[in-house]
């Protein structure tokens, strides 16, 4: 018990510490991004139809998508919240590899990726050219704690906002049940209330914020 306290108040003091570095605003999209992706990706895998991916300024993000069941909407919406809370664990897991140069630049093929066949409106567009342009210039750096210190900024945040996001669901889902998202959208379909699955959400992301945070704490490995 006393381990999830202790990834708690890491997550806590981790979101206080990134709010204070002025661009990291910048930086919490990637989440957005990941978890449009995941409902992209499902999609895309049950032979279904994405029609766009929007990003925000406000760090929200909807994925349109079209296929033939109504059952195949519950792994998309599952989708989302939780390949953003597996990537947290897959960055930190290249960082303590000493391989977070192929986290880079996995990161940005997909945003690659996304910007060229999903995100269409202007917002979005931009911020991937952005982060594109950002990753290959810290993977060209020639000073490795720069480049160290850009890596982990993206992965912090990217822990905090996968914890952060279904939190604020569960809040959502106890005052307005309708916006609730992702997990309005599995109640609609299930008849299961959207509490339930905005918490099934929030302990997966902190089971995995854990193991990122173990991943972060031990004594990195040669590649």
């Amino acid at each position: 018990m006393n381990k999830w306290w202790k990834t708690l108040g890491i997550i806590i003091g981790t979101a206080v510490l990134t709010e204070l570095i002025p661009f990291s605003s910048f930086f919490r999209n990637v989440e957005t991004l990941i978890h449009e992706f995941g409902h992209a990706l499902l999609t895309l895998v049950l032979s279904g139809k994405v029609h766009f991916i929007y990003l925000f300024s406000n760090h929200s993000g909807v994925t349109y998508s079209y296929v033939n069941e109504r059952w195949q909407f519950i792994p998309i919406a599952l989708a989302g919240y939780i390949l953003s809370a597996i990537l947290t664990i897959v960055l930190f897991w290249l960082y303590n590899r000493n391989q977070h140069r192929k986290g880079l630049i996995g990161l940005t093929i997909l945003t690659l990726i996304c910007v060229l066949f999903f995100v269409r409106n202007a917002f979005g567009v931009f911020w991937c050219i952005g982060f594109i342009a950002l990753n290959i210039g810290a993977y060209l750096l020639p000073w490795k704690w720069v480049r160290d210190f850009y890596y982990l900024l993206i992965s912090f945040i990217c822990l905090v906002e996968s914890v952060i996001g279904p939190m604020y669901l569960a809040f959502l889902s106890i005052t307005s049940p309708a916006s609730a998202g992702d997990a309005a959208n599995l109640s609609r379909i299930t008849f299961i209330p959207a509490i339930i699955w905005s918490l099934l959400f929030t302990v997966i992301a902190i089971w995995c914020a854990g193991k990122s945070i173990a991943l972060f704490l031990n004594p990195k490995r040669e590649a």
